[in-house]
């Protein structure tokens, strides 16, 4: 089996796959400091309740964008499953051609939503990642990652405007019944919910222009997807486990070397 974890700033997921099938997966919060031992207890335990063995695991893979949460797993998968892991960065052999002017600044995350989209999808190609941050990645019809757009996410957007504005409440990220708001609560989801699916749509129609493409396939990933997805004129589809398919077609094709 294979273990792959994949380390946001909010959350960890977990998962396992057995050859191309994802059996089970689990997440974690990413901001609770944790040594790799209580990792490894956490990960013992996961495991034993689905009723896998640890001793089944063959190979590791971590994409990570914490570096100190890197190092934590990095030393749960050397000391207590004594595999070496592969962490995904820009210079691991995806076989993706990174066109940013600064490759090694590309998150792991967004390299292996690329890596599956484009296998997965073919291109030209727009993945929309609902994290932490609403992030956008652009691949070619040849497969090459054009680069992207990092904005505000959702969430972000609901802490900022209750931390900055002292009248406005937190909300719960839910579409309001209308776009006018008829209370500060609808008129800031609103704000929040169609505005970011204002800025999906246009974003995608802006990149196309730019691009000249005459088609592309938009698909998009993270926790809050299926939600925008309802909304989206320009979101074909939801892939909820983009990054981890990312992750396993990496670490085949670094098996196959």
């Amino acid at each position: 089996m294979l273990l792959v974890i994949d380390i946001g700033n909010t959350v960890i997921i977990l998962g396992l796959y057995e050859k191309e099938n994802l059996k089970s997966h689990w997440k974690l919060s990413s901001k609770m400091p944790r040594t790799s031992d209580e990792c490894w207890i956490l990960l013992k335990m996961w495991c034993e309740t689905q009723g896998f063995f640890l001793t089944e695991i063959e190979g590791v893979v971590i994409s990570s964008v914490v570096p100190s949460l890197t190092t934590v797993f990095k030393e749960l998968s050397r000391n207590h499953l004594d595999i070496e892991p592969l962490v995904v960065d820009s210079n691991t052999d995806t076989g993706l051609k990174i066109l940013y002017d600064t490759p090694r600044t590309v998150g792991a995350d967004r390299i292996c939503n690329a890596v599956a989209g484009y296998i997965l999808h073919g291109g030209p190609l727009i993945i929309v990642d609902f994290g932490t941050a609403t992030t956008f990645d652009v691949v070619s019809e040849n497969g090459d990652y054009e680069g992207g757009i990092i904005a505000l996410g959702l969430m972000g957007a609901s802490h900022e405007l209750h931390r900055l504005a002292a009248k406005l409440p937190r909300v719960d990220l839910v579409f309001p019944p209308s776009t006018v708001g008829r209370t500060t609560e609808e008129s800031m989801q609103s704000g929040i919910m169609y505005g970011t699916v204002a800025l999906v749509d246009g974003m995608v129609d802006r990149i196309v222009q730019e691009m000249s493409w005459n088609a592309v396939r938009v698909i998009a990933t993270g926790g809050m997807a299926p939600m925008v997805f309802e909304q989206s004129e320009r979101i074909e589809l939801v892939e909820p486990f983009l990054t981890l398919e990312g992750m396993k077609i990496v670490y085949q094709r670094y098996c196959q070397k």
